[in-house]
């Protein structure tokens, strides 16, 4: 087979990155050849003799808006002149103007630029302008890519009711949920002497950007104020963040501990007890994956793509974000009951296992050889969205 992904970036240090990654690795494990529309790719990809990477450059415009445009229409004249090349072409979003067999969603504009925390809602300048503009382009592209792919894969059950609300069939879709490191994120014994964290306290984790009210911890801190015998350790980058103020403000300042910006996480998380990330808005996020790997309970909301990992032996999913006597509850509960939290930890744990990097990573090459069988077996192979639309067997719109 000959795969093309069109991606801004295939290597490890990123989300959708690491997605692409850990594909084209299985891909080449199967002996398949692999082209790489990219900007960036990992070394070890493109010393590969099975890759061939095209590199898509773009020049250091103004905005992310512009690049993205320019990079799609780039992607897209490529494609047209070699897509007869190629077996499958696989995409994320809107990446490129050119139509895809699989399209890979890891976010749906449309559904974000109605949440009521988009950052259009929360700043009335020109940044919360140019995030309405941004938003309100992608959210018409991507719904165009979305409709003209073969496949749809969604990485979270969130993403996938997401797809049904723009219109997209749900027998196109496939849930395949993101992969965790399963050596990096591991259960044990973390130092926090080390990381300036107290010991002998019940301690729990926050983790993500805690410059917007979207990650919630406005609402863990006003819960936290009525925990005391809870620690909060927050990771984030502080600068221009409301909430150390907010903490202050609350009397909090010997029982949250912000971090600022880590790349140690694994260490932090196996020195934690619980993880809480109640977040408003969030399409599939990997910290959660992550903190269930590292053996914690979680708590999270409905609210967050991937909440539909943690089962009730495993944390407690609020139905909703800003419910804070319901956080409150599920705060006094896992810090009073040690016992409780190390038997969620063990599931949490069993549970992240099922989601390795190498499971996701085989799951999207068997739809891969799912789909061109399917087409070289059908009486109208190579069937294009634009004369009508295949429909794979039950078993691809199963959740992973």
């Amino acid at each position: 087979m000959k795969i093309c992904i069109v991606t801004h970036v295939v290597q490890k240090g990123d989300g959708q990155g690491r997605v692409n990654y850990e594909v084209a690795k299985e891909a080449i494990r199967r002996g398949y050849q692999l082209t790489l529309l990219a900007r960036e790719v990992a070394p070890e990809l493109k010393q590969n003799s099975a890759v061939n990477w095209i590199p898509i450059t773009v020049k250091s415009y103004p905005t992310e808006l512009i690049r993205n445009l320019i990079f799609a229409q780039k992607t897209a004249n490529w494609l047209r002149q070699h897509r007869g090349d190629f077996d499958l072409v696989k995409v994320n979003g809107a990446i490129t103007k050119e139509e895809a067999d699989i399209n890979a969603v890891h976010f749906v504009h449309s559904s974000w630029l109605r949440s009521p925390v988009h950052s259009s809602r929360i700043r009335r300048d020109l940044y919360g302008f140019y995030q309405w503009l941004y938003t309100a382009v992608n959210a018409r592209w991507e719904k165009q890519a979305f409709h003209k792919a073969k496949v749809v894969v969604a990485v979270s059950e969130k993403v996938a009711q997401e797809l049904v609300s723009i219109g997209v069939p749900r027998s196109r879709i496939r849930v395949i949920v993101n992969g965790v490191d399963l050596q990096e994120f591991a259960p044990g014994l973390g130092d926090r002497q080390k990381l300036g964290l107290p010991t002998d306290v019940n301690l729990a984790l926050f983790a993500g950007d805690i410059r917007t009210p979207r990650k919630n911890l406005d609402t863990v801190l006003h819960a936290l104020a009525k925990v005391p015998d809870l620690h909060l350790a927050v990771v984030g980058n502080t600068e221009g963040s409301p909430f150390p103020p907010l903490a202050a403000s609350l009397g909090l300042n010997e029982r949250v501990h912000f971090m600022g910006y880590r790349r140690d996480i694994p260490e932090i998380m196996r020195s934690a007890d619980l993880f809480v990330f109640p977040s408003r808005y969030e399409a599939c996020t990997l910290v959660l994956l992550e903190a269930l790997s590292s053996g914690m309970p979680v708590i999270t909301a409905l609210a967050t793509g991937g909440a539909e990992l943690v089962t009730p032996e495993s944390g407690i999913v609020l139905s909703d974000s800003d419910d804070l006597e319901a956080l409150t509850q599920a705060l006094q509960l896992l810090t009073s009951d040690r016992t409780l939290r190390q038997q969620m930890g063990k599931t949490a744990r069993s549970i992240a296992e099922q989601h390795s990097w190498t499971n996701m990573a085989q799951t999207y090459l068997d739809l891969f050889e799912e789909l061109i069988n399917h087409e070289k077996y059908s009486s109208h192979p190579h069937l294009s969205s634009s004369s009508g639309s295949i429909t794979l067997p039950s078993s691809t719109t199963s959740t992973n």
